[in-house]
């Protein structure tokens, strides 16, 4: 729905949400991944019985409550290559397991985020091993692609940890005490707690680059809270919610449900008035790169030569090999949250 924008009124656009949320420049792509998986097995992945009827390699339907995705035996995305933009994976509940041609390996979860600048090209695998044997597993988490300028399209890969423990995080309360939890993965938003020390992108994305205005926060809203989200940085930034989890709210006085992306204008505030159950949000802000986009599945550039370049490399190159021998590798069920970069070395979490 597109409204009739009145000078003072923030909203621009709404839109359902499917699979893969809409997006506006500098983001590509933002999908919702929310599963319901079963006790895992000595493997870490569902017995061969659970998934008989479902489309192996390609499983989205969402049957019993769970997706196998690209997988076989453990669900994720086994590997695949990448170039020209960035992921951003923030894992809410359960675990992802990374490897990639680097020669780089981690596992991730509860609150961390991967920042993955794919750049000149990158293969990589994410797999949801299923750590508990006698009881469910849940996993819960956001994938988004982030646009890379021309500029940083060949950069070097390179990833970043975004340790839970470190994001910043608050609340704020509205005049009856009512809460409004912030998580900002990126970015700033105005009256932001000075202790709440912003963490930095990886150097070439985008959302490094001086006057970017890059954000990514969630947001966690108590039934029946006030809270208003100030104006971005400049009147340029595109800026979306995806209202993902709760019932209702009122966004600047237009009544909206849950299941839809939120356009918004940059330069004004927006009030959110919750309705009677707790509500979840994810915003996406940022100045767009206002350049050409070609992409063609997992490759992302401004021209068409340069996509089919693409293709070309990694026939030839494979982007650097992949040193793991199976497609889908996962750790060992007792490994704890760790990343061991391409240059050796390793950060350990509890």
């Amino acid at each position: 729905m597109i409204y009739d924008v009145h000078p003072m009124n923030p909203i621009l656009s709404t839109a359902p949400l499917g699979m893969h949320w809409p997006t506006l420049d500098p983001f590509l792509f933002c999908a919702y991944h929310n599963d319901a998986y079963p006790a895992g097995n000595e493997l870490l992945g569902i017995d061969a019985a659970a998934l008989s009827g479902r489309q192996m390699g390609s499983d989205f339907a969402g049957q019993d409550g769970w997706n196998m995705y690209h997988g076989q035996k453990v669900p994720g995305f086994p590997a695949h290559p990448h170039r020209g933009f960035e992921t951003v994976t923030i894992v809410r509940k359960g675990r992802i397991d990374h490897s990639d041609s680097l020669g780089a390996t981690a596992r991730f979860g509860g609150g961390d985020v991967q920042w993955l600048t794919a750049g000149a090209g990158i293969v990589h695998c994410e797999m949801f091993p299923l750590l508990r044997s006698d009881t469910p597993n849940p996993a819960e988490l956001f994938q988004i692609w982030l646009n890379l300028p021309a500029k940083n399209k060949m950069a070097k890969p390179h990833f970043t940890m975004l340790w839970h423990e470190e994001i910043p995080r608050w609340s704020e309360l509205d005049t009856q005490g009512r809460a409004t939890q912030i998580v900002c993965i990126a970015g700033e938003l105005a009256g932001q707690p000075s202790a709440s020390k912003t963490l930095a992108p990886p150097p070439d994305s985008w959302a490094s680059q001086p006057g970017s205005n890059v954000g990514i926060f969630t947001l966690r809203i108590a039934a029946g809270a006030v809270w208003t989200l100030p104006p971005a940085a400049s009147a340029d930034v595109a800026r979306v919610l995806y209202f993902f989890n709760g019932e209702r709210m009122e966004v600047a006085d237009q009544s909206v449900k849950a299941g839809h992306a939120i356009e918004l204008r940059g330069d004004l505030p927006c009030e959110l008035k919750n309705g009677d159950a707790i509500s979840e949000l994810l915003l996406l802000q940022g100045r767009p790169i206002a350049e050409p986009v070609a992409q063609h599945g997992p490759f992302v550039m401004n021209t068409q030569d340069e996509i089919h370049q693409a293709f070309a490399d990694y026939q030839r190159t494979q982007f650097g090999g992949w040193p793991w021998g199976k497609s889908d590798p996962v750790h060992a069920r007792e490994q704890g949250r760790f990343a061991r970069h391409a240059d050796g070395r390793v950060e350990e979490r509890a």
